[in-house]
């Protein structure tokens, strides 16, 4: 394939966002901003409703907070800013991780340092990877300060084991590292009840600061709100500080309407947690199907367990693919793309290697083109069984079967 757009090899501009939930907006949610809108005030930059709200959030998560260990922004990457701004040093991130995690780090100027996961799960980091990077960042001059990691993983949508979790933090902590834990995929676990997911900040609530962007289970992206948690000590108090100094000269603060919106959703009434149960359900679902169909052109996927995207590998079938001209994953990214008619960003654009074959599927564009249809999913006792879902998912699979057919047709003889 021949590139058109050559500056689209992964530039932060070109950055994929969040998968979004593709499903009609609460009218509850609709009505707190609008009810905030009407008052046209500029309120202030700490809404007490907003704090409030975070607290009784975080609480019932087993991370109970007061207000002034709160801090809330328009969206996880200006708190991820603030509050990198605020630590310095040097930072460390899993591979693959959200794509705009390393972009913040060096739009501050400090070095990011990608460390391998282990096989079978995303977003926390290998215990020995990262001590053995901690090392060499040391030796060759750095000065590492900050580990970044997500349980409830983008791009994978794998939950970390608790162990993992438990040997990764205890790594980080033993080398002076301050954790920030991204837990905006937490409450988007496809089944909590077989899913146990442990927060750092559950063991080290002194060494972890927990950032959660509203936009994954809450609220649509085009509302940023993000709130964090700051450990209770008198470090985490400082921290905070110097973080809302940086969010301040940034003029990051949430929209009035918006931090109602958020507050509403935070406070978790009937209507918001049985759309989440009911979202998190319906895409669980697409995303399963969907895997299957990809698995069985040949393609490897781990089980998806978060949020609403998979993420794929081609590698078994790169020899087709060699032949249609795709040899990385923006080249496989443009031809995905094309041929699926909805976005599949490549794993470059999540810090992977550019030459792997990955990439992630989002699920809420399978859910139909039109609001009827989205929200007809919602409603429907088997929503896999919905023409306009039926014919998304077949598309799907035939597209990847296209792939598995030409690998098959160019495999050398044994």
């Amino acid at each position: 394939m021949r590139r058109t757009d050559p500056e689209g090899h992964g530039p932060v501009r070109y950055g994929p966002p969040l998968p979004e939930q593709g499903l009609p907006l609460l009218p509850g949610l609709s009505a707190a901003l609008a009810e905030a809108a009407d008052h046209g005030g500029s309120g202030a930059f700490r809404p007490p409703a907003l704090l409030d709200a975070a607290c009784g959030y975080f609480a019932r998560r087993g991370l109970p907070a007061e207000p002034d260990d709160i801090a809330a922004a328009p969206g996880a990457p200006a708190l991820f800013v603030a509050v990198t701004a605020a630590l310095g040093g040097d930072v460390l991130v899993p591979r693959p991780c959200p794509a705009w995690w390393a972009p913040q780090v060096r739009a501050l100027g400090r070095s990011v340092f990608h460390v391998p996961t282990p096989m079978e799960c995303g977003g926390v980091p290998d215990p020995y990877a990262l001590l053995e990077t901690v090392r060499r960042i040391r030796a060759e001059g750095g000065d590492p300060r900050l580990l970044v990691l997500a349980v409830a993983d983008d791009p994978t949508a794998t939950v970390a084991p608790p162990e993992l979790v438990h040997e990764t933090a205890e790594a980080a902590a033993g080398e002076g590292l301050h954790l920030v834990s991204d837990e905006t995929w937490r409450d988007t676990v496809h089944r909590p009840h077989d899913t146990v997911l442990l927060s750092p900040a559950e063991m080290l609530p002194d060494r972890v600061t927990v950032v959660t962007d509203l936009a994954g289970p809450f609220l649509p992206p085009g509302w940023p709100a993000a709130v964090a948690r700051f450990p209770a000590t008198a470090d985490g108090a400082g921290l905070r500080a110097r973080a809302l100094d940086v969010l301040t000269a940034l003029g990051a603060r949430i929209a009035d309407p918006v931090a109602a919106a958020a507050a509403y959703a935070l406070d978790e009434p009937a209507d918001v947690t049985q759309r989440l149960t009911a979202g998190t359900a319906l895409h669980a679902r697409v995303a399963d199907a969907a895997r299957r169909a990809v698995v069985a052109a040949g393609a490897l996927v781990l089980p998806p367990q978060a949020g609403r995207h998979l993420y794929a590998d081609l590698e078994p079938l790169r020899s087709a693919l060699d032949v249609l001209g795709v040899g990385d994953a923006q080249e496989l990214e443009d031809l995905l793309t094309a041929r699926l008619g909805m976005p599949a960003p490549g794993g470059h654009r999540f810090g992977d290697d550019l030459a792997a074959l990955r990439v992630r599927l989002s699920t809420g564009p399978l859910l139909g083109a039109t609001a009827a249809e989205r929200a007809q999913c919602l409603t429907s006792p088997e929503p896999l069984e919905l023409p306009h879902v039926q014919r998304a998912l077949t598309h799907v699979g035939s597209v990847f079967a296209d792939l598995r057919d030409d690998a098959q047709r160019w495999e050398p003889p044994r």
